[in-house]
């Protein structure tokens, strides 16, 4: 018999995360564009906990965007500043102040996260020429991932809530907004991973794997063409630590 679920977090109801969220006000509006098979597929996807932690956000599911009503009606309103959180040569670090308040003119932030791998993320820029044409933001983190039960495939590769907790520090540090609860997004992070550990290191319990985890930093880098590209998106700020939010996959 299949448990009841929590169609808010996509948790089983007696796991549900909802109580223990309290949704924070931002200036900035979030956007997660989640790939469909991080919607249907992904059991420890980060992106919907993320929005429940942010008032002011909005999931949408899709592929592509350019004829997705919601998307294109924040995209054309000329009250928002729409940009695209992605790593790169043309990105605008907001460590480094290259982004301030005085640059939206008035308008309001929207942010537009991509919620899938790297190689679906990128699929999913491919197929929406509007995103492409996004000024393009990232920021320099102050720690690197924390994911445990997955394998990033890039040094500075961080899951969605990750990337967003770091997001708002660079916000708030370069005076475009508040960060009210800077504590709650990685607490939820660790409650929810403890889980997974929990599960996984008990023997009785199907469908987990159960051997450790491997710390981090123990890990073998991930290999392949995809591993190229990301180095290249990653060249030139790899060499001041300076990075931006990429998916994450599955450990080894």
């Amino acid at each position: 018999m299949s448990r009841e679920m929590c169609y808010r977090c996509f948790w089983p109801k007696a796991l549900c995360w909802c109580g223990s969220i309290t949704p924070m006000e931002t200036r900035t509006k979030f956007v997660f564009l989640m790939h469909p098979k991080e919607f249907k597929e992904e059991k420890a996807a980060t992106g919907r906990l993320t929005h429940l932690c942010l008032a002011n956000s909005v999931i949408h599911v899709g592929v592509q965007f350019d004829a997705h009503d919601g998307v294109q009606a924040l995209l054309r309103d000329p009250a928002n500043f729409p940009v695209l959180l992605y790593p790169g040569r043309d990105a605008q670090n907001l460590a480094r102040g290259d982004f301030r308040a005085t640059d939206l003119g008035g308008r309001r932030l929207v942010v537009l996260l991509l919620d899938a791998t790297w190689s679906l993320g990128r699929k999913m820029l491919r197929l929406s020429p509007s995103l492409q044409w996004l000024p393009r933001i990232m920021f320099t983190p102050t720690a690197p991932s924390r994911f445990v039960i997955k394998q990033q495939p890039e040094v500075g590769c961080l899951s969605t809530l990750e990337a967003a907790h770091e997001l708002l520090v660079a916000l708030e540090t370069s005076g475009l907004d508040r960060y009210p609860l800077p504590e709650q997004m990685l607490g939820l992070f660790q409650r929810m991973q403890d889980y997974q550990l929990r599960c996984a290191a008990d023997p009785d319990r199907a469908g987990y794997r159960h051997r450790a985890y491997r710390p981090p930093a123990e890990r073998t880098p991930l290999r392949g063409r995809s591993g190229a590209r990301r180095a290249r998106v990653f060249q030139v700020p790899r060499e001041e630590n300076e990075i931006g939010h990429l998916p994450v996959r599955e450990a080894p």
